[in-house]
């Protein structure tokens, strides 16, 4: 599973990479995450704020942080 985390890498962008990885540990997925930085990047998931949490490709969450138990919710 792939999951991105969208945006600049400010402490929003770092705490949803975090919460991101501890959802995914926690319910035991092999996973993969990847920061996309770069604001054209972001632009092509059809993001306009951030940050964003996308999975395999697809847009989870915008604007927002999303809570570690929220994460585990959109792998499941």
């Amino acid at each position: 599973m792939k999951i991105q985390v969208l945006g600049p890498g400010c402490p929003k962008c770092n705490e949803v990479a975090k919460n991101a990885i501890e959802a995914a540990q926690a319910v035991g997925l092999d996973y993969e995450i990847e920061k996309v930085t770069d604001f054209n990047d972001i632009i092509k998931f059809g993001v306009m704020m951030t940050p964003g949490l996308a999975i395999d490709g697809e847009v989870k969450c915008v604007g927002k942080v999303p809570t570690v138990d929220e994460i585990k919710a959109m792998l499941a």
